[in-house]
């Protein structure tokens, strides 16, 4: 079984990009914004980011997610920091390989402004950036960069997968 969680900032794409990754290797997707408890919705909402204290039992929820996964799992999740990496890895109770969808404020700010009907305002985009601690060389991660297509991007990502894993496999 492979763990797979597929963040970055808001707007970057993982809901999308997870989605067709999830597809392309046959593993199960669910979005991370699914996992969030009301209040957390209530407060994105309202233009307010949120706290470590909000965000924990929510990373709780990815960690426990991803550990009681049947089969191969992707999950859309910002995972912003190396410490909340640190406790899905440890809530998840396996491996588990990120994959850092990149890209430049000015192109994500672009994305933001053209969706409808996410809870996540544009307002909170540089206090998104600002939190942002990208994957370390410690860290089992795949970084992409996303100023390319959607299937560009996960086309790239099944390929490093498969070289990562070293087994053909994604």
């Amino acid at each position: 079984m492979q763990r797979y969680v597929v963040m970055g900032v808001s707007g970057c794409g993982k809901t999308s990009v997870g989605t067709g990754f999830a597809k392309a290797i046959g593993a199960q997707f669910i979005d991370g914004d699914d996992l969030h408890p009301p209040e957390n919705v209530a407060k994105m909402s309202r233009g307010e980011p949120l706290d470590d204290s909000d965000r924990g039992p929510w990373l709780a929820a990815v960690a426990a997610a991803l550990g009681q996964a049947g089969g191969d799992v992707v999950i859309g999740c910002s995972a912003l920091r190396r410490r909340y990496r640190d406790l899905i890895r440890e809530g998840a109770g396996g491996d588990v390989i990120f994959l850092h969808l990149s890209g430049s404020r000015d192109l994500i700010a672009g994305r933001m402004g053209a969706r409808e009907g996410h809870f996540m305002p544009l307002t909170l985009l540089d206090s998104q950036f600002a939190a942002l601690e990208p994957p370390g060389p410690d860290e089992t991660c795949i970084t992409v960069d996303i100023d390319r297509s959607e299937a560009q991007v996960v086309q790239y990502l099944v390929r490093q997968t498969q070289d990562l894993r070293g087994d053909g496999r994604a």
